[in-house]
C-alpha cells in the first residue's frame, strides 16, 4: 500500500496587497487560523509575510501585528520604504519575495501567494518552468485588485472572501452588563 506524501508548502504573504484586499472586503484575517488551514492541506516549510514600514519605525501602526506574527510561526520581512507610495511599497516588497521564493523553489512543491500584483508573473512563470504549482490568493470582489494577467498565470486562483468563514476573526459581541448587578426588567408592553 503506498502512502501519499503530503505536498510541500509556502505562504508567501504580500503584506500591503492583502492587507488593501481585506480592508476592501471588510475582512478582519486571523492568521492563526490561516496559518492552521494551510498546515491541513499539506506540510508547511515556510509563512513569510512582507511589509514595508515607514522610515520611522517606531510609529508603524504594523508594529504589534509584526510581532505577533514572528511569534506565531510567521517569517516577517520587513523593509524600510523610502517611497511610502503604492508602487515604491510594491517594488521593495516583490523584490524579497522573488529572492526568497527562487531560494527556496528546490524544497516546496506548491506555492501560495497572497497578492494581486502582475509584478509576480515572471516570478510565477519561473516557478512553473521549475515544475511547481502557484496559488493566488486575492479578490475579484471589490475594486481592482487582482491584475487579469496574474489570475491566468497562475495554476490556481482562491477567491479571499470565499476563505472568510475559515480565516475570518469572530466578531465578538460585547456583552452588556446589567446596571447595580441586576437584570434589567422587561416592559409590561413585551411580556405580553
Amino acid at each position: 500500500m503506498a502512502h501519499s506524501i503530503p505536498e510541500r508548502l509556502a505562504i508567501l504573504i504580500d503584506g500591503p496587497s492583502l492587507e488593501r484586499a481585506a480592508k476592501a472586503l471588510k475582512l478582519d484575517i486571523d492568521y492563526k487560523r490561516l496559518l492552521a488551514m494551510f498546515q491541513q492541506r499539506g506540510y508547511l516549510v515556510r509563512a513569510h509575510y512582507y511589509a514595508a514600514l515607514s522610515p520611522d519605525r517606531s510609529q508603524s501602526t504594523l508594529r504589534p501585528l509584526l510581532d505577533w506574527l514572528s511569534y506565531n510561526g510567521f517569517s516577517v520581512i520587513s523593509r524600510i520604504a523610502k517611497d511610502l507610495t503604492t508602487a515604491g511599497c510594491q517594488g521593495a516588497i516583490a523584490v524579497d519575495l522573488a529572492v526568497d521564493a527562487m531560494q527556496i523553489s528546490d524544497r516546496i512543491d506548491h506555492f501560495v501567494l497572497f497578492t494581486g500584483s502582475s509584478d509576480y508573473i515572471p516570478l510565477l512563470a519561473a516557478l512553473q518552468g521549475r515544475a511547481r504549482r502557484v496559488t493566488i490568493v486575492s479578490t475579484l470582489r471589490a475594486e481592482p485588485l487582482l491584475a487579469d494577467d496574474l489570475r491566468r498565470q497562475a495554476d490556481y486562483f482562491l477567491e479571499l472572501d470565499d476563505l472568510r468563514p475559515i480565516i475570518g476573526r469572530e466578531e465578538r459581541r460585547e456583552e452588556r452588563r446589567p446596571m447595580n448587578g441586576r437584570r434589567p426588567e422587561m416592559p409590561e408592553s413585551a411580556a405580553n
